[in-house]
C-alpha cells in the first residue's frame, strides 16, 4: 500500500473558512479538499436542498422526450420502458414505468435475458414491442451505442427515446431524443448522473407539464439513491442531493419492495453503505442469476406481502451468486498463479463455463490480490464475453477502445466496462490489451494507494468531531469517508486476530497519554506482529460508531498498518 497524504490547501484558505464556520483548521481542510471554500459552499454542502436541483429542461432533447410522450397517451399508443438487468438499469425502469403507470394504463416494462440477448438495446426486445403493438420505446441505461437497433426499430414504426450515462461514440442514434448529459452538445450544469438520474430528470421534466412538484417525486427517490450508491457515480451536486434525500426515504417510508429487502436486517437506519452492501447486490442478484425481470417486479410491487415474496425469492438468488463467485475466483486464482511466468501489466483470465452474471465481482476480487485492470472471459454463445475493472487512475474504456479492431462491441465507463468478440479474436486481443496497458499505465498505478486527508492526533478525535463528519454523509467517490493518518500508536496489550482463518484484526491502542480507542481492521490479521512487544506504528484508518449493549462509542475502522520510521 502507498500512504499518500493529500496536499493541504494554502493557510489562509483555512483560517478564512474555519473562522466563518467555527470549526477546527483540519475540518476546513477536509471541506476545501472537497472543493468547499465559501460559507455558501459549505452551506449547500452540509444542508443539501431539494431546491438545488436543476431545470430538467436544461437537458439537450428534453423537450422532445417530453413532446413524444405527451403524444404517446394523447394518442393512446402503448409504450415499452426498457432497461439494462443491473441495480441502475432495473431501477430506472421502475421508476420511470411505476410514474407513468401512475396515470396512464398502456405501459410495459423489459429488461433484456443477460444470456440471451447481453447488454442493452436488442433486436429481439423490438420484435417484442412490433409484435405487440408498442410504437415507442423508452430506454434507460443504454441505447447511447445503439445506433443500428434503432434504425431497426424505425423500419418497423417504432420510435425511441434514449435516457442514458454513458459516454456516446462518434454519432448518436437516429432517436426521437437522446438524453445524455456526457453529450458534447449538451450543457446541463452537471454530467454526473447515473441512468436511473437521468430517468429521474425525465419525470420530473413530464411532472412540470403537470403542475407536479419535486414533493411529488420525492416517494421515487429511494431508487435513485439506489441506483447512485450502487453505481458508483460522484457523490457531488445533483447526486448528493439525489441520495440524501433517497436515503431519507429508505429509512422513513421506503416502496414495499425495498422495504421487503431490508426487512431481515437488524439495523434500524440505513447510510450509503448498508444501500451498497445489503440492497444492490439483492436487486443485482436477479439479473445475474435468474433475469432482472425480477428486481422490476420487486421494486413496483405495491403489496408488502407479495413484495416479501419476491424478495425471498432474490434472497436466494443472493445465495447462489455468492457460491458462484466463490468459485469462480478460485479457479481464476488458479488459472493466473499456473500460468505466472512472467510479469504482466493486466490480468486476462477466461474459462468458457464460467457464469456470465457474476464474471465483474470476479473480476473486482481480482484486483484486490492483483491490483492490475482486469478482464474475465466467458463463452456467450459462439463468442466470448468479458467484464472488465479497472485500478484507480487508469481509464480502461479508453484501452478498450485502442484494441477496438479486434473487438464485435465494448461499452463503459473509465473504472468498470464490458465487451464481445469472435472466439478466434481473443488470443491476439489479449496480447493487444496488455501491450495498451503496459505503453499506459504509470508505475505508480500498479500499487494500491491509501489517500490520507489528514494527519491528526488521537486528542483531536472529540464528539463534536464525529457530529461533524457525520454530516458529511453521504459518502462516495469525490466524497469520499475520510481518511486519517496517526504516528506513535502503541496497543495496549489486547491485540487479537478474529475470523475462522485469523484474517482481521482487532486492536486498542493509545497515542501517549490519550485515552484508548477500539480499532478494527477487516483483512489485517496478518500484520499483528507490527502492534506486539509494546512497539510504536502508525495507523490510516476512518472513524465511525460502534453501538454494543445501547452504548455509542467512536471506533476506527482500520485502512493499514506499518511500523513507526526511524
Amino acid at each position: 500500500m502507498r500512504w499518500t497524504l493529500k496536499p493541504k490547501p494554502s493557510e489562509d484558505k483555512i483560517s478564512h473558512l474555519a473562522q466563518s464556520l467555527n470549526v477546527e483548521d483540519f475540518v476546513a481542510t477536509l471541506l476545501i479538499q472537497r472543493g468547499i471554500e465559501t460559507f455558501e459552499d459549505a452551506k449547500n454542502f452540509f444542508r443539501p436542498s431539494l431546491e438545488h436541483l436543476h431545470d430538467p429542461y436544461l437537458m439537450k432533447d428534453m423537450d422532445k422526450a417530453v413532446s413524444r410522450i405527451e403524444e404517446a397517451i394523447a394518442n393512446q399508443e402503448n409504450i415499452l420502458v426498457f432497461g439494462d438487468y443491473d441495480v441502475d438499469g432495473t431501477t430506472a425502469v421502475s421508476l420511470v414505468s411505476s410514474y407513468l403507470k401512475s396515470y396512464y394504463p398502456n405501459v410495459a416494462t423489459y429488461i433484456p435475458d443477460r444470456y440471451a440477448e447481453g447488454y442493452g438495446v436488442s433486436f429481439k426486445g423490438i420484435d417484442f414491442a412490433d409484435d405487440n403493438g408498442f410504437s415507442l420505446i423508452i430506454a434507460l441505461d443504454c441505447g447511447i451505442k445503439s445506433i443500428d437497433h434503432v434504425a431497426y426499430a424505425k423500419e418497423r414504426n417504432i420510435d425511441f427515446i434514449i435516457c442514458d450515462h454513458h459516454r456516446p461514440g462518434e454519432f448518436l442514434p437516429d432517436a426521437v431524443a437522446v438524453l445524455d448529459p456526457k453529450r458534447e452538445d449538451c450543457f446541463y450544469p452537471y454530467d454526473e448522473l447515473c441512468g436511473c438520474g437521468v430517468g429521474f430528470k425525465l419525470i420530473q421534466a413530464l411532472g412540470t407539464n403537470r403542475n407536479e412538484t419535486i414533493d411529488d417525486l420525492f416517494p421515487y427517490l429511494d431508487l435513485v439513491a439506489t441506483a447512485i450508491a450502487a453505481d458508483i457515480v460522484p457523490m457531488t451536486g445533483e447526486n448528493r442531493v439525489l441520495a440524501y434525500y433517497g436515503l431519507q426515504v429508505i429509512n422513513s417510508n421506503p416502496r414495499p419492495g425495498i422495504k421487503a429487502l431490508v426487512h431481515q436486517v437488524k439495523k434500524k437506519v440505513l447510510d450509503i453503505t448498508d444501500v451498497v452492501f445489503i440492497i444492490a447486490p439483492r436487486i443485482n442478484a436477479a439479473g445475474r442469476i435468474k433475469h432482472g425481470n425480477h428486481a422490476v417486479e420487486l421494486l413496483t410491487e405495491f403489496d408488502f406481502e407479495q413484495a416479501q415474496q419476491f424478495a425471498s425469492e432474490i434472497e436466494k438468488y443472493n445465495a447462489d451468486r455468492k457460491d458462484l463467485d466463490k468459485q469462480i475466483t478460485k479457479e481464476a486464482f488458479q488459472q493466473i498463479e499456473k500460468n505466472q511466468e512472467q510479469e504482466r501489466f493486466s490480468t486476462v483470465v477466461f474459462q468458457e463455463d464460467w457464469h456470465k452474471g457474476v464474471i465483474g465481482i470476479v473480476a473486482s476480487r481480482l484486483i484486490e490480490t492483483y491490483y492490475r485492470p482486469t478482464l474475465v472471459f466467458t463463452k456467450s454463445g459462439d463468442k466470448y464475453a468479458a467484464s472488465a475493472r479497472s485500478v484507480k487512475g487508469f481509464d480502461v474504456y479508453n484501452a478498450l477502445d485502442a484494441c477496438s479492431s479486434h473487438l464485435e462491441q465494448f461499452g463503459g465507463h473509465m473504472y468498470a466496462a464490458g465487451m464481445t468478440l469472435k472466439e478466434e479474436n481473443y488470443p491476439a486481443f489479449k496480447e493487444a490489451f496488455e501491450k495498451q496497458v503496459e505503453k499506459t499505465i504509470l508505475p505508480e498505478m500498479l500499487t494500491p494507494e491509501i489517500e490520507v486527508d489528514a494527519e491528526i492526533n488521537f486528542t483531536d478525535i472529540t464528539p463534536k468531531l464525529v457530529r461533524i463528519l457525520k454530516q458529511f454523509e453521504p459518502f462516495g467517490p469525490l466524497n469520499m469517508t475520510p481518511v486519517f493518518m496517526t504516528k506513535n500508536v502503541k496497543d495496549t496489550g489486547h491485540a487479537k486476530t478474529l475470523g475462522a482463518d485469523e484474517e482481521h484484526l482487532r486492536l486498542f491502542v493509545k497515542q501517549n497519554n490519550s485515552e484508548g480507542i477500539a480499532a478494527i481492521g477487516f483483512g489485517l490479521g496478518k500484520k499483528i506482529d507490527i502492534t506486539k512487544n509494546q512497539n510504536t506504528f502508525q495507523l490510516t484508518y476512518c472513524l465511525s460508531e460502534n453501538e454494543w449493549n445501547g452504548n455509542i462509542s467512536t471506533q476506527l475502522m482500520l485502512k493499514d498498518i506499518r511500523a513507526n520510521e526511524n
